[in-house]
Order: structure tokens, then sequence, then C-alpha cells
């Protein structure tokens, strides 16, 4: 959609919809800059507003904006972002409100970014103390600022600037200072530093450990492959529901032996064997575990992000619910008919999380456009080959018009006529494709200061 005419039709629901104007292009995610820049004058924007920057795709000049902004709430949701440019965000090193400082010291390496060079240093001659600490906890602050900050004033800094590697490094009466520091904290930190390595504990007789009357104790031994599977099975009959069911999962076993073992599976969630995490994406392993008559075990390998399409077909298979569901929220590989029965059947709090499942959105889904159950009828809007009239359909629909409205497939006219009514006003100014001019024009009639030439 280039070009919308009639916008001068917007004018009548000024009064009813401005405010879900400004909410539907905050999470536009064809918003341009420089509307965004529009947005960031609003003081007091609708409820979402508290995090809507933190999930915004962020670009060099969009990050720029946040993190020069008055406010200090649009800076500190760009050090937030995950997609905001971590060069740009090395501004906030120099911010003039301690608490954003602290903040990006704090954060700084997060979602496995970038650290720009100098930052670490930047943050470690800060002149809060709480400051330089959180800089202390990164691996990459050099260890010549870390020797320094060993002889800070401040006690939190000098117990965080402490690590085996600094501490050769430190003059002889730095760790006199140290070693006799009147600080807890500090003295707490130079003796971790110090102490002796453990001794290895004594090997424990296997026979020992599985006659312990600790049952955690002896459910250790039940799961350690070092303890030979005829020794481990004496606990088959164990009191302790838990004992036997980690037994039960043990590597070693034949299906006959982990059939008569009496476990129990409990409710929820459950830890996969060590086995089955560290091996799963093995092709046998996982056709062993898929095939097992142990629930948990076909469970646990339902969860590998990848398996082979022999193993998919019999978990997608599987008489347990969860191992269809695991299979599902897991496994990329989880076909497309089950992920869809997932999603329209499953009531937990992951489900919405199915529809974005990479074997989720096929041609055909249009044909539930009229079914009963309205998640169907909203999986119908995924078809990649439904048009404009399966779109407008389901724009009428009380369960799914949400959506609907905020499809770009919807036609033209409807968009604008959508923007005009408090039902679809917000949705509608949240379609990618709203041309920017009628986002500015938005923004122009809820009263949201001009911004620089568009």
């Amino acid at each position: 959609m280039n070009d919308m005419g009639g916008t001068g039709d917007l004018k009548d629901g000024v009064g009813a919809c401005a405010r879900d104007w400004l909410g539907g292009l905050m999470i536009n995610p064809a918003l341009p800059n420089s509307a965004l820049a529009r947005l960031l004058t609003v003081e007091e924007l609708p409820r979402h507003s508290s995090s809507w920057l933190e999930w915004r795709t962020l670009d060099a000049e969009a990050t720029g904006m946040l993190v020069t902004s008055p406010q200090a709430g649009h800076r500190k949701q760009a050090l937030e972002n995950p997609d905001a440019d971590v060069d740009v965000l090395a501004g906030l090193a120099h911010d003039t409100e301690p608490r954003i400082r602290f903040a990006y010291a704090v954060l700084v390496g997060d979602f496995g970014r970038r650290i720009p060079d100098g930052v670490l240093e930047t943050l470690a001659g800060d002149g809060e103390a709480r400051v330089r600490r959180a800089a202390t906890g990164h691996r990459g602050l050099p260890l010549a600022v870390r020797a320094r900050l060993a002889r800070d004033e401040n006690a939190s800094v000098r117990a965080g600037a402490l690590t085996p590697e600094v501490w050769p490094l430190l003059g002889a009466d730095v760790r006199e200072a140290l070693l006799a520091d009147p600080e807890p904290e500090v003295r707490k930190a130079v003796d971790s530093l110090l102490a002796p390595e453990p001794e290895p504990a004594p090997e424990i007789v296997p026979g020992l450990r599985v006659e312990d009357p600790d049952p955690y104790v002896r459910r250790a031994a039940a799961e350690d492959p070092s303890v030979p599977a005829a020794l481990a099975l004496r606990l088959a009959d164990d009191p302790d529901d838990g004992v036997r069911l980690a037994l039960s999962l043990r590597e070693d076993l034949t299906e006959e032996q982990r059939s008569a073992i009496a476990y129990v599976v409990p409710d929820g969630y459950h830890t996969p064997p060590r086995w089955v995490v560290e091996r799963g994406r093995e092709p046998e392993v996982a056709r062993r575990a898929a095939a097992s008559g142990h629930v948990l075990l076909r469970r646990s390998i339902a969860m590998q992000e990848r398996l082979p399409a022999d193993v998919v077909e019999l978990l997608a298979g599987d008489e347990d619910f969860f191992v269809r569901l695991t299979l599902c929220e897991c496994c990329q590989d989880a076909p497309h008919e089950l992920v869809v029965e997932m999603y329209a059947t499953w009531h937990g709090l992951k489900w919405t999380f199915l529809s974005h499942h990479p074997n989720f959105a096929r041609p055909g889904l249009a044909r539930y456009a009229d079914h009963p159950n309205p998640r169907l009828r909203h999986a119908a809007l995924s078809d990649p080959d439904g048009g404009p009239d399966l779109v407008l359909r389901l724009a009428d629909d009380p369960a799914v018009s949400t959506w609907a409205v905020r499809d770009p497939r919807l036609p033209a006219d409807e968009l604008l006529r959508r923007l005009a009514m408090p039902a679809g006003a917000l949705a509608a100014a949240a379609n990618p494709a709203l041309p920017p001019a009628v986002m500015h024009r938005l923004l122009d009639l809820a009263g949201v200061a001009a911004g620089p030439p568009r």
C-alpha cells in the first residue's frame, strides 16, 4: 500500500481514537524513525509504554534517538533492547544519571553483545562506586585496571576486583593491605582467592552407596553410570519413588529391566537424563529413546531441536500427549499438522508460541476460516496463500479481528475505515502496510509535536 487517500475522514475519529492510534503506532513494526522520534516526545503514552522500546528493532539511528533522549526511561530501554547498536549504546557510559550508568555497567555485555573498546575502562573510572563495582564483574576488564581497583576506596569495589589472575600482579604492599583489610567483604574475597584447592573426596565403594540410608545418595548411585547396572538394580524395590525413577532412566538397562521397575512418573516438568541431553543428537540414541516404553525417555528425546525423520514420525504418533506437545515446543522438525493441532487444543502458558514454529504457517490453513474453534480461525490468517478477501472476512470476527486488522493484506480502503473506528483503531494503526505519511497524519491529528521534515 503506497498510497491511501481520504485521510481527511480521520478527523471524525480524533476524540475517540487518538490514544489508540498512538498505542498502535508504538507496536507497528514498520514505524519509520521519523515517526519514532515524534512518539518519543509524548510524555504519557498508552499503558503498554513501559517496555515498548525494549523489543522494537532498532538501527543505529533509532538507538541514537533513545540514548540522547531527555527521558531516562528511553535511555534505559535502549540498553535493554537486544537489537540496539552497541557502539551507539556506548554513550551511556557517560550518561548524566548515575542509575543509567550503573544499568549500563551491569548490562553492557548482555545478549552476547560485543563490548566496545574502552567502555569498561570508562566505567571503572566512574565517580559512583556501584558503577565501578559493576565494571569488575566483566571478564574483559584489563588486568591493569583491575589492579588499580583493588586499591579502590570502596570496599565492594576492592572485593570485586580480586581474581586469581590479578593477585600476582599486585605489589606486596597492596596484597598485605588486602590481607589486613578491615572490611569483611574484602577479607572474604581474599580468603576465597587464597583458599587451597580441596582434596578430592575418597572414592566410595559402590556397594556402600547403594545401601546408604540417605535416599539422595541412593538416588545419585541409581543414576551414576559408573555404578554397574547389576549393582544398581538392587534399588529396583527401593521405598523412595525418586530412587526408583532415577534407576529406571539409566541408559544401560534393557527395556525388560526398565519395565520391571515400579517407577512413578511425576506430574510437571522433569529433568532429562544426562545421557539423553549429551548424546540425543546421535540418531541411534534418539531412536532408542523414542522407542522406549518409558514415557520420560520419549518426552526427553522430544526436547531435541533436530531429530531424524523416522524419530519425528514415531514421536508425533505417540500415545502420550506431552510427548507430542514437547515435540512441537522444542523440535524444529515437528510436523505441521501436529503443531496446528497442539495450537488449537493446548491450554498451557506457551500455547501462543506454537504459531511461531517454522512448520506452522502453510498453504491450506485458510480452510479453517469458518471453524468453530477461534484459534483455528486465527490460524487461517497464517496461510501464505490467503488473500485480501480472507483477511477482510476475518476482520469482522470478534475473536480474531485484532489480528486480521493488523494484517498487511487488509485492503487499503478498509484499513483506513478501521482507523476511524474505536473498535479497530489500535489494530489498524499497528498495521505495517500503513504508509509513513498516514502514520504522521495520525500523529498530527493526535496533537503530537511535528518532527523533522519527512
